[in-house]
């Protein structure tokens, strides 16, 4: 069983099963738990008609690849990607918002950044094939099923395509350590794409330069930089808190 083709922990396989059944052909479990949360799942995996396999924790965690799987481990197919940007974008009704990611390559990080944009209600993460992780079985135990819900879309050069998100009057916001206002100067209503860098390193130069605006999140403490996980929350809710109260702005 391929790590790139299976999923592991309740929420990830649960939303699997609840969105595209049909692209899980297998679910193996720790038959020393019998609490509900298993059997709902089982339930849930035998109703839509998908193999259910007694197993225990040596082997789940040999197909996992991790200990923490929680007792279930799923193989699936790979569910394809139906849409492009621009479809995408063309779909969407409203002020479109966007995360874009450049150079982060810790599945950890990707998780917990699809977890976020899924609560923010961000549209598509955007990251370059060349400088970011693709979705994984960590990536998907981490985003807690967000995986499943927020297209990520993978680019062959980020700046070209934020610059074709220009062209649909699109903003392009980017994050730094030394930018001139910070995120509460800004007006992020409209429009939005919110470009975060790998921790540390930041956005790469050709990154920057694409940005109409660089804004930075105030640091009150001794430490200089926030997680790009925690960071792009604190961003995505400040667009949603100005665009619900209506903010003008800079």
């Amino acid at each position: 069983m391929s790590t790139r083709h299976t999923l592991f922990g309740f929420h990830a396989v649960g939303v699997r099963l609840k969105t595209a059944a049909g692209s899980v052909t297998e679910v193996q479990f720790d038959v020393t738990r019998r609490d509900q949360r298993m059997r709902q799942l089982l339930e849930r995996a035998q109703a839509a008609g998908v193999r259910v396999v007694e197993s225990d924790d040596a082997r789940l965690t040999q197909l996992a690849g991790t200990p923490r799987h929680q007792g279930v481990v799923a193989r699936v197919t790979p569910l394809p990607q139906t849409h492009s940007l621009d479809d995408l974008l063309d779909a969407v009704q409203g002020p479109p918002l966007l995360l874009a990611l450049d150079g982060v390559t810790d599945p950890h990080n990707l998780g917990a950044c699809l977890r976020v944009a899924d609560g923010a209600g961000v549209h598509a993460v955007i990251a370059p094939k060349d400088h970011a992780v693709g979705l994984n079985a960590t990536v998907a135990k981490v985003a807690s099923g967000a995986a499943e819900t927020v297209p990520y879309l993978m680019v062959t050069n980020l700046a070209r395509s934020l610059n074709e998100l220009k062209e649909r009057d699109i903003r392009i916001v980017g994050t730094s350590d030394d930018a001139p206002i910070t995120l509460y100067e800004a007006n992020l209503r409209g429009p939005l794409a919110l470009v975060l860098g790998a921790e540390g390193k930041g956005m790469r130069q050709l990154t920057r330069k694409t940005c109409d605006v660089l804004v930075r999140i105030p640091m009150l403490g001794a430490v200089e930089s926030l997680n790009v996980s925690v960071a792009a929350g604190v961003c995505l809710y400040e667009v949603q808190r100005q665009r619900q109260a209506g903010d003008d702005g800079d």
